[in-house]
């Protein structure tokens, strides 16, 4: 009972954010109409909002933080909004890494979501430079099978040195020396930023530099990033929307996003929308 409660109060806060962000701010009377939910219940997630830097309690409700090109939010703090998103994106990303290849995850809660999808791809040799990601490999050969051989076809990772971000990503001249030596087929790859004028970006300089080598040394670039990374701007661009080959996102991207990302990339896909989704999409490609 309790994690089906723990699911609709994370679900419920994404909803909170993300009216908060789409209108520049809410009350409490407005949230608890909209969501069907006491005022307490509506200030508890208000609070727990804040306390995660996500939002800023004012008077009556709150607004978005006003965030500088510099702020670089820790794991922690994004690993609880757009779960659901994540999942999506994350289950669709990995129907595209291919038994046997050889494939880079960069940091990222996204990426994170996806390295537990790719267990079950056999045979993968895995380069990342975030610690949560290699976490998720390194646990599950440890729990997959007795004795030194591990679980068998568990997937080779090698984690790249380097200076802790807050994201819990390894960057810095040591990550860029083993990156620039390898070679991916396939990047995938998490950001904090994504737009049309800026590509990719993060508010970290040494981050982007690292990643500026990941995507240099891909044949493949798949970016996954939810709907809500859709217009923010980080410090440093480190990727033009020229350099990816793949957009996995979720359904809440706004339709103006959509059809710029469907006319710049050569792939666009949009977790979670079934057959009629995607022939509308043909049909707005041919208009």
């Amino acid at each position: 009972m309790s994690d089906n409660q723990n699911l609709l109060a994370e679900q419920r806060r994404a909803l909170i954010l993300e009216e908060v962000r789409r209108r520049g701010g809410a009350r409490v009377n407005e949230l608890t109409r909209k969501l069907s939910v006491s005022d307490m219940t509506v200030r508890r997630d208000l609070d727990a909002l804040a306390q995660q830097g996500a939002l800023e309690k004012v008077h009556g409700g709150a607004v978005p933080v006003a965030e500088a090109s510099t702020h670089e939010p820790g794991f922690e703090a994004k690993s609880s909004l757009e779960l659901s998103a994540k999942e999506d994106i994350a289950r669709a990303a990995a129907t595209m890494a291919q038994p046997g290849s050889a494939i880079a995850l960069s940091g990222g809660t996204t990426t994170f979501a996806l390295a537990r999808h790719l267990l079950d791809v056999p045979n993968l040799t895995v380069v990342t430079n975030s610690v949560r990601v290699a976490d998720v490999f390194h646990a599950a050969q440890r729990s997959g099978g007795q004795g030194s051989g591990g679980r068998p076809g568990a997937a080779t990772v090698v984690l790249t040195g380097g200076v802790r971000t807050p994201s819990d990503s390894l960057v810095g001249s040591v990550a860029d020396a083993a990156i620039r030596s390898l070679h991916f087929d396939a990047l995938f790859l998490g950001v904090h930023g994504i737009s049309a004028e800026a590509g990719l970006s993060t508010p970290n300089l040494a981050e982007a530099e690292t990643n500026r080598h990941f995507v240099g040394s891909a044949r493949r670039v798949i970016v996954v990033a939810d709907h809500t990374k859709w217009g923010t701007v980080g410090l440093s661009s480190f990727a033009s929307l020229d350099q990816v080959d793949t957009l996995v996102t979720d359904g809440g991207l706004p339709p103006e996003a959509r059809a710029e990302m469907q006319e710049r990339l050569p792939e666009l896909v949009v977790a979670g929308e079934q057959g009629p989704g995607a022939d509308e999409a043909e049909e707005t490609d041919e208009l």
